[in-house]
């Protein structure tokens, strides 16, 4: 009950109420978008082009993150992903690029340039992506009939010229979500995705099990889903937990000295996550683990023992040999972006700067010394926790028989996505509520009269 009281003083509040419904309005335009296919394509030729993602492969992860719009050659076929990559490639070239450390450093009006070269870099990433995709159509199962205006240069331009025009499309959406609406756009856009491929692949693995009461029938379904929850559980433990560090402040006195107490009304600690990387060692893992299928079938080695075994191990997502593999690279990904991602000396800095100290600690260089050697005993844990949610859909499909689609959802990228985003959109929500005087959706409590 008090649930639903607090879902009814989300609308009392006007723009709350009206950042929630521009919110729904543009996820909705964007979900349009996904089911509309390319000009030149009979879309009611796609059955058999759309089944090569039913497999749980590496298109069925792609074809997820882009709501379906990949299995349906739609013009939102890239989704938003090549912002992603550009995204990333602009985070990692700021370790090593002076001009955009500068711009790093420069606040809002830097932050600003560093969005357009992100942007760029983005429409660079579709012209190489577009022409790729189109060219693997034919090779994926859609028949050569399908192709009304047949596969010559008018086609390429036109269609080219579609998707990456989409994806800068969905990547405005994804910025008007975060200036007008609720929550992150960008993540939003990739979690709606998501969801749209869950039902579909709940409901296929149920029949499977219900049908001739083979396969454990209800019973496998509900303990299924019991297990489901517990790792949401999990997942959502991973993405809050932090490791709170103690910090006292040097308050000014009326003398005109200098006393040891905590300042008023200020946080009292630091947070360290204990995931602070968040999704991303799990792409980069990902992202590397397409590398040893590729060289085992390269002309060099595509006819060896040593070239079929590494096709044959890595080309399949929920095989030992490539879980094992790929839970090592995400330990080795969590380190590295956490190391890049948590700058402990600008942390000490500041703290210095503000007059606060972590008591036992000197400030400036050991308090940096201090946060390191934190940061680093809690990211293994965290690290081998991610390794675990990681491959938890292997785990399930070799143990209990999930459907590879449904395995999917039990963890890896798309789980923590969900949980990651709704986490911080609840979060958002919640702040609206509090600072209007209402009870948030994660407080309990009496509720209190709300400021007009």
């Amino acid at each position: 009950m008090k649930f639903i009281e607090s879902i009814k003083n989300v609308w009392k509040i006007e723009e709350l109420r009206n950042r929630i419904i521009v919110t729904l309005g543009l996820l909705l335009v964007y979900r349009f978008g996904a089911q509309v296919t390319l000009p030149g394509i009979d879309a009611a030729q796609l059955t058999d082009y759309a089944g090569n993602f039913d497999g749980g492969g590496l298109g069925t992860i792609l074809n997820m993150f882009t709501g379906g719009a990949l299995a349906r050659a739609s013009v939102f076929a890239l989704g938003i992903m090549p912002y992603i990559s550009a995204s990333i490639v602009v985070q990692l070239m700021g370790i090593a690029i002076p001009y955009l450390q500068k711009l790093q450093k420069e606040g809002a009006s830097g932050q600003k340039k560093i969005t357009q070269i992100t942007r760029w870099l983005t429409i660079a990433i579709c012209l190489l992506q577009a022409p790729g995709y189109l060219a693997s159509l034919p090779a994926l199962g859609i028949p050569t009939t399908a192709f009304l205006l047949g596969t010559g240069p008018l086609f390429y331009f036109s269609s080219v010229t579609i998707l990456v025009t989409g994806c800068i499309f969905a990547m405005w959406l994804g910025e008007k979500i975060t200036d007008k609406g609720i929550g992150n756009g960008i993540s939003l856009l990739i979690m709606v995705g998501i969801i749209a491929t869950l039902p579909q692949s709940f409901l296929q693995n149920s029949a499977t099990r219900l049908e001739g009461g083979g396969n454990g029938g209800l019973m496998m379904v509900l303990i299924e889903l019991v297990i489901w929850f517990v790792i949401i559980l999990a997942s959502i433990m991973l993405v809050m937990g932090v490791r709170k560090i103690a910090v006292q402040y040097a308050r000014r006195t009326a003398s005109g000295g200098y006393e040891k107490s905590a300042m008023a009304g200020s946080r009292q600690y630091i947070p360290l996550k204990l995931n602070a990387s968040g999704v991303m060692p799990i792409i980069f893992a990902q992202a590397i683990m397409f590398v040893p299928s590729l060289i085992g079938g390269s002309s060099f080695l595509k006819e060896t023992a040593f070239g079929a075994w590494l096709q044959t191990n890595y080309s399949d997502i929920f095989g030992l040999v490539y879980n094992i593999t790929f839970a090592l690279l995400i330990i080795v990904f969590t380190y590295f972006y956490t190391a890049i991602t948590v700058p402990t000396n600008k942390m000490a800095d500041d703290l210095k700067r503000s007059g606060g100290f972590i008591p036992g600690i000197r400030p400036g260089s050991e308090t940096s010394e201090y946060l390191d050697k934190i940061m680093s005993q809690i990211t293994l844990p965290g690290s081998i926790f991610l390794a675990l949610i990681a491959i938890l859909p292997a785990v399930v499909v070799k143990l209990m028989g999930v459907q590879q689609g449904w395995a999917l959802f039990f963890g890896g990228t798309s789980l923590l996505i969900m949980v990651g985003v709704a986490i911080d959109t609840m979060q958002q929500i919640n702040s609206y509520l509090l600072n209007r005087h209402y009870d948030g959706l994660m407080k309990t409590g009496k509720n209190r009269k709300a400021v007009a």
